[in-house]
């Protein structure tokens, strides 16, 4: 769209979007003195807190490391956006109908967002194959452990058919460029050209804690696949698998709103599936990686530093899993929280635990 954001309508959305409710999806806030919030700063690392936030005059400055701003600021500072985009998001955000002024300067367009544009894409192309007969494996993959349809859709899981170039072929129609394509991780380059990277496979889409998908976890279900079980989207711009919580998107808000606040770190993707249907809303995995340091500064920043919190690990019940557990509850020490590792009854993962146990008489 030709032209630049109205001024009228940049400070309208900033007047009506709160910016404590903005950042709060990303920092466990708590009440700092009159008109003033405070909790760890989500852009340098710290035990104390002194990020503040006023909402009342829509700002943010912290005292440790200096940054400051207003909700454009922040969201441009944190998710990498252009001004143009800071705004259209909070715009949506409240339902706003922006207004472009004829004749300005055409908004900012940037790498990134084509790269969230083109997983967005994906996404959506994933799900719609899903329905597929050739998907029929991975519906009966899902209905063998106690997820129907509903859930499917809840957190987005979608399926990649065994061929070499169906997801290349429907995004090119799109618009998206193969170097695009590439540099999301949604197609890799061989000998014989550019294919799909993830075919025959069950998708689930592994979204940022704004809920922006920037890559996919896929597994492995056909028996002449000889790749590993769980194949994720390579390390890309969008996409550091030490950086993201799967599921943290969707426990975001209950955890901020629990008492205590309590996040459960399980193993995979179908054990906060489990964890969220049977009522543990505040499940979240890492993404084929070790829980370290770089996840426990994310719950750090949710959980806030009062003590209160907890962090409950349950990982699979053998003894790799188990060790996993004892490791990953042994990096939390530098953590204002309490932490436990759960071991469910005659060894039991979430998965199968909820199907066991706690199936609820939906279903679901």
């Amino acid at each position: 769209m030709a032209g630049r954001i109205a001024q009228a309508d940049i400070d309208e959305v900033k007047a009506r979007v709160d910016i404590a409710d903005v950042i709060g999806e990303r920092v466990a806030l708590k009440p700092a003195g009159i008109g003033s919030l405070k909790g760890l700063c989500p852009f340098h690392d710290e035990r104390s807190p002194s990020f503040n936030v006023r909402p009342q005059v829509g700002f943010y400055h912290c005292f440790g490391c200096g940054e400051s701003g207003d909700v454009y600021t922040f969201l441009r500072q944190m998710d990498h956006l252009t001004f143009t985009e800071a705004v259209e998001r909070m715009a949506a955000r409240i339902g706003f109908t922006l207004h472009y002024e004829e004749g300005g300067a055409a908004p900012e367009t940037s790498g990134r967002s084509r790269l969230y544009a083109a997983n967005a894409a994906a996404g959506e192309w994933f799900r719609t194959q899903l329905v597929t007969p050739a998907a029929d494996i991975g519906r009966r993959f899902l209905g063998e452990r106690g997820f129907d349809a509903g859930a499917a859709a809840h957190f987005g899981v979608g399926f990649a058919p065994k061929g070499w170039s169906g997801l290349l072929d429907a995004l090119t129609k799109q618009g998206f460029t193969r170097d695009e394509l590439l540099a999301a991780g949604l197609v890799s380059q061989g000998q014989r050209g550019v294919y799909d990277r993830f075919r025959g496979r069950l998708i689930w889409p592994i979204r940022a804690i704004t809920g922006q998908t920037v890559g996919f976890g896929a597994r492995r279900l056909l028996e002449d696949d000889t790749g590993p079980k769980y194949l994720n989207t390579p390390e890309t711009v969008l996409y550091k698998k030490t950086q993201v919580l799967y599921g943290l998107d969707l426990a975001k808000r209950d955890i901020s709103r629990g008492d205590p606040r309590r996040v459960v770190v399980v193993e995979g993707y179908t054990d906060v599936m489990a964890c969220h249907l049977a009522g543990v809303t505040t499940a979240v995995a890492t993404c084929g990686t070790a829980f370290g340091a770089d996840h426990m500064g994310i719950l750090r920043r949710v959980v806030g530093d009062d003590g209160s919190a907890e962090v409950v690990f349950t990982f699979d019940p053998d003894a790799a899993g188990q060790k996993a557990a004892v490791r990953a509850f042994a990096s939390t020490k530098g953590l204002a929280a309490q932490s436990f590792v759960a071991v469910a009854p005659e060894g039991l993962d979430p998965c199968d635990l909820r199907l066991q146990r706690g199936m609820p008489r939906s279903g679901r």
